[in-house]
């Protein structure tokens, strides 16, 4: 049931994008609810950051539609998006992570607090000061998960926040997701990893040549995927 104030469930309807004469998504139709993490898989190439753009508002459907729960400001105000490579503004930690707060029109006196317990969530406080591009790569990572985090979003998109780096930094950044999960925050996000969607999923999405094949509780999709294409994917074997 929706809560009243919520701006899920999120569906898409027949949701179709090209580009150059290619069609990356086709006939997509899924509903996101509140709850665990859900996780997008599926080849390279397969549509899946596509998705999370459409998903996001980034990128405008060919045919279909998005459609939220909530009223466009809610919409805009109540969800962000995290990338496989953050950019950073050439500031501290600190002002990175105020800084998204001042566009969301948050107050002065309170910026400064949410964005110091932001840090705190994802192991940061003690370098608030640093340059921000003078972070490794994995803290570079918690650093935009902060700057979501500030936000106090209902849902999160994360497109392969862990593709480029080492285990360490990667368990820290499934810790922090984790986190924001238990918190109430609604996780959409995009893996390469299986053993990662595995860790995190409460349900999978797998997308393959622009198409969702297979919608599942975790639980359900590792056990026992229901179509050719996740068992072979899920064995190792090339998809084309």
């Amino acid at each position: 049931m929706r809560a009243p104030d919520s701006i899920l469930p999120l569906r898409t309807e027949r949701l179709c994008f090209a580009a150059g004469g290619l069609d990356i998504l086709r006939d997509v139709s899924l509903t996101i609810e509140a709850g665990g993490p859900t996780i997008v898989i599926g080849p390279n190439g397969a549509g899946k950051s596509v998705l999370l753009r459409l998903l996001h508002g980034l990128l405008a459907p060919t045919a279909g539609r998005v459609a939220w729960s909530g009223s466009a400001g809610e919409v805009a105000r109540r969800q962000a998006m995290v990338f496989q490579r953050p950019v950073l503004l050439r500031r501290s930690v600190l002002a990175n992570a105020v800084y998204p707060l001042t566009l969301a029109g948050v107050p002065r006196d309170a910026r400064e607090a949410r964005a110091r317990d932001s840090l705190r969530l994802v192991g940061l406080a003690e370098l608030a000061d640093r340059p921000a591009r003078r972070l490794s790569g994995g803290e570079q990572q918690r650093l935009a998960l902060a700057r979501a985090a500030a936000l106090h979003p209902e849902v999160l998109f994360l497109d392969e926040p862990c593709a480029s780096l080492d285990p360490a930094a990667t368990r820290a950044v499934e810790e922090i997701v984790a986190a924001l999960s238990a918190r109430g925050t609604k996780i959409v996000m995009t893996t390469q990893d299986l053993g990662q969607a595995r860790r995190l999923a409460d349900d999978v999405v797998f997308v393959h040549r622009g198409r969702v094949i297979e919608r599942a509780s975790a639980g359900t999709f590792f056990a026992a995927p229901a179509t050719p294409e996740a068992v072979a994917f899920l064995t190792g074997e090339l998809l084309w």
